[in-house]
């Protein structure tokens, strides 16, 4: 039986990191997705290479397939709409993104280079120095991704872009992002003088994304009890 507190201490979590996400609490980055189409250098990629992006104020992360193809795990809320393959395969707004991960839906889908990184500055391989971990064979990195293609759950802390690729690439799903939001989340949570803006941040999240009925208590009285625990 699952853990009803679990539960909402780990919505909470996500509604938090999609809240940081947020252009209200979010400083653009340079090179970030602009949708304007640019050229770029696709012979200078290998398949099975990592690609990352930074699109909506977050890093996105997919597999080079060669052929001016990538494979990437994108939110879209049309998902849950229509069935509509025609309209579901054009490029993903980041309106149609933000939706998607407020809804939980996506798929890991193929778009061309281009579709992929819309318009960013495109790093390749920066996951190997940035995580130290040793790569799968390229062929085998690729041939994982195109096994996965299609339909997944959506959760900005446990199944996003970069457990994906990380998957295909080392084997291991992981995503230093989330894990970075969680520690902060864990650190401001421990230390007493923040603990009122903890209870805040939580009350806030509510009003601001909302929660279903039977969660919103729970998600209450998680940051309030830590506010009152911490002395």
């Amino acid at each position: 039986m699952k853990n009803p507190m679990l539960e909402a201490a780990s919505l909470l979590l996500e509604k938090l990191l999609l809240i940081s996400n947020f252009k209200l609490f979010s400083v653009s980055v340079p090179g970030g997705g602009t949708g304007k189409n640019r050229p770029y250098e696709i012979s200078s990629f290998v398949r099975g290479d990592v690609l990352e992006v930074s699109r909506t104020h977050f890093i996105h992360y997919g597999i080079y397939l060669g052929e001016n193809r990538v494979a990437h795990l994108m939110p879209d809320i049309l998902l849950a709409l229509t069935n509509d393959k025609e309209r579901t395969q054009k490029v993903v707004s980041n309106k149609r993104l933000l939706l998607g991960v407020i809804c939980k839906v996506a798929s890991i889908r193929v778009d061309t280079v281009e579709d992929f990184a819309y318009g960013a500055d495109i790093l390749v391989n920066h996951l190997d120095r940035t995580l130290k971990k040793k790569s799968l064979l390229n062929e085998e990195v690729a041939r994982r991704a195109e096994q996965q293609l299609g339909l997944t759950p959506y959760s900005l802390l446990w199944n996003n872009c970069e457990h994906f690729v990380t998957y295909c690439r080392y084997g291991s799903r992981i995503s230093p992002q989330a894990e970075k939001f969680y520690d902060t989340v864990k650190i401001i949570i421990r230390d007493q003088r923040s603990s009122l803006a903890s209870a805040v941040l939580g009350l806030a999240s509510i009003v601001y994304t909302g929660l279903a009925s039977y969660m919103t208590l729970p998600a209450i009285c998680i940051p309030f009890c830590l506010w009152m625990m911490s002395g």
